[in-house]
Formats: structure tokens, C-alpha cells, sequence
């Protein structure tokens, strides 16, 4: 038995990208072929004639590819809704893209009843409104985002708090179960039942 590596088997990936012909360069009639580079969004195919050639081609799977058929019409154009892999993750798309554009995402609001609209105990002028960070979690912040940036990461409750007077509460889940608190940052002030 042999103990030698067979140094071939790892380069052997790279080789399978060589002699690829760029399908821009080609439509051009020029002589441009795809080599692997390397960018911030990680690894990808691009056009050795690059500046002339602007050829990209992702290897990562974050193309909009259709991970499974649903089986539902499109309220648009009637075709098949399709669950779809983009860049940001999960998504319900039509399966006739590009010729109709119409998505869905997978954390429908829930239409049993009605949101309770809270005003802005900030600016007075907008809105509270359910928003997502980028890792999922819910948050609550004005709708009249930038010129106010007022948040809480706590269900906002309509009421008053008994020790500032501040005009919003929140829903503060704690181990002794759930308590009104004051939305104020200074003031925090859990309420009395």
C-alpha cells in the first residue's frame, strides 16, 4: 500500500473551470475565458478581459433558484406560487419571473385580527410599526424613520405610565409572568396590577 498523495485529486476542481469560454466575449466574437476569482461576497467566475469584459458568473446558490413547487396560483397572473432560495433568504415568488414579479415572504402577518396602531410617544407624528433586524428579531419602531428614531423591542401597550406619566407601556415578559412597563428609557418603571 502506498502512502503517497495523489496531489492531482485537489487541483482537480480547478481544472474542470479551465478553458470555459465567457458568453459575453463569445456573443462580442472575442477571445475572453471565465477564470475563479475571489470577491467580498466570496468566490465567483469572472472574464480574464476584465476591464473590457464585466463578465460575472456566482458560484453560491443565492440566485433566486426554485427550491419547490407550492402548488398555488399566483393572485397576479395566475400561474404556480414557487418557493424560491434569493440572496436574503427563503421566498415565495411567481414561477413565470421575469414576466411577473410578484413575491411573498414566508412570516405572513397573521389576518385574525387587525394590529392595534400605537402613535409615536416621540414626535407625535408617526406611527409604531413591526419591524425585523437583519438576524429576525421584532422590533417596534416609528414609521416616520429617519427624522425620528424612536424604538422598543417590547410590544408596545396603550396606556400610561403611573410613576412618569409617559403616554406608552410595554409588554415586559419576565419570570414571574407578564408585567406593564414604562417605555421610557429612563424610566423603566414596572407597573402595579
Amino acid at each position: 500500500m502506498s502512502n503517497k498523495i495523489d496531489q492531482t485529486l485537489f487541483s482537480a476542481h480547478e481544472h474542470a473551470l479551465e478553458h470555459q469560454s465567457c458568453p459575453k466575449c463569445q456573443a462580442e466574437q472575442r477571445e475572453g475565458e471565465l477564470q475563479l476569482r475571489h470577491g467580498k461576497h466570496g468566490p465567483f467566475l469572472g472574464c480574464n478581459q476584465y476591464p473590457e469584459c464585466d463578465f460575472i458568473k456566482p458560484l453560491h446558490q443565492n440566485d433566486g433558484h426554485i427550491v419547490k413547487e407550492l402548488g398555488v396560483p399566483c393572485p397576479e397572473c395566475g400561474n404556480e406560487l414557487v418557493l424560491r432560495q434569493g440572496r436574503y433568504g427563503m421566498f415565495i415568488g411567481c414561477s413565470h419571473y421575469p414576466s411577473c414579479h410578484h413575491i411573498e415572504s414566508l412570516d405572513q402577518p397573521k389576518q385574525e385580527q387587525a394590529p392595534q396602531t400605537h402613535s409615536c410617544p416621540e414626535c407625535n407624528k408617526g406611527q409604531l410599526v413591526e419591524r425585523k433586524t437583519r438576524f429576525g428579531k421584532l422590533f417596534y419602531a416609528c414609521d416616520n424613520y429617519p427624522k425620528c428614531k424612536f424604538a422598543v423591542n417590547q410590544p408596545p401597550v396603550t396606556g400610561k405610565c403611573e410613576k412618569c406619566g409617559y403616554p406608552l407601556l410595554v409588554d415586559k415578559k419576565l419570570a414571574s409572568g407578564d408585567k406593564l412597563q414604562c417605555a421610557d428609557r429612563k424610566c423603566h418603571h414596572i407597573q402595579q396590577d
